[in-house]
């Protein structure tokens, strides 16, 4: 523990409950489509098999890949309707975005109480989201002024980063922080996320089981899994994080 001096957290279901949001949005739009096209029924383990922690337009292509279904692949510009991979993942952002608005966003208590501890102990925390709402999401859930590094999909986009389960997103969250991999913890609840801190070889992935499952979680990558953030106690972190190198 005494290497270890940032905390990069994902955001869907480690900080904030919007994976559950997010999992009822997908059902949303996959559902009576797959009614609509006479597809095998969408399931909440599609959402974990195949949507959890990526980019958007993946995690449509490779649900529509477990159908036998292949789009085009469209454009980020085309409006839900057109019969696109982009179109799809288009109107899944607009479901989510008025769920969002409608309903509102708080964060986990627990996750709040870690985020508390970690940086009362020194430690230098990012957010690496695939989602290009975290700005929306951290300032509705009273987070914003938490992160000075906030990698999502957007900032993904704009310098070319392969999202999860590359690790290269929070490769560049600890290089913002200017922190080595090996003196960072990954936190995350999805296959892909464990996977992207495994790639990376930081010195420690956390998993947070919301519902893959905790030996789901270590068999892609977490060395340890909880079931609750805040079940954990940050404090042997104290005076043993953030010092230079």
């Amino acid at each position: 523990m005494s290497d270890l001096r940032a905390v990069l957290f994902d955001l869907d279901g480690v900080l904030t409950p919007t994976a559950e949001v997010h999992m009822r949005a997908w059902e949303r739009l996959f559902a009576p489509y797959a009614t609509a096209y006479s597809l095998e029924p969408y399931t909440t383990a599609d959402y974990f098999a195949h949507i959890d922690g990526k980019p958007r337009y993946d995690g449509v292509a490779t649900f529509l890949a477990s159908r036998g279904v292949e789009l085009p692949w469209g454009t980020p510009d085309d409006p839900p309707g057109e019969d696109t991979v982009c179109a799809l993942g288009n109107g899944k952002d607009e479901i989510v975005n008025r769920m969002f608005e409608q309903e509102g966003i708080d964060p986990y208590p627990g996750s709040v109480r870690f985020l508390d501890a970690v940086t009362g102990a020194g430690a230098r925390v990012a957010v690496v989201s695939s989602s290009r709402n975290a700005p929306a999401v951290l300032a509705a859930a009273g987070l914003a002024d938490r992160f000075a590094v906030v990698v999502d999909g957007n900032v993904a986009a704009r310098e070319h980063i392969a999202g999860k389960p590359a690790p290269d997103t929070y490769l560049r969250a600890a290089d913002l922080l200017e922190v080595p991999a090996a003196q960072a913890i990954v936190v995350e609840d999805a296959i892909s996320g464990v996977q992207a801190g495994a790639a990376g070889s930081f010195g420690l992935v956390l998993g947070v089981d919301r519902g893959v499952g905790a030996d789901v979680l270590r068999e892609h990558g977490a060395d340890v899994v909880v079931a609750d953030l805040g079940d954990l106690d940050a404090s042997v972190l104290a005076g043993r994080v953030g010092g230079d190198a």
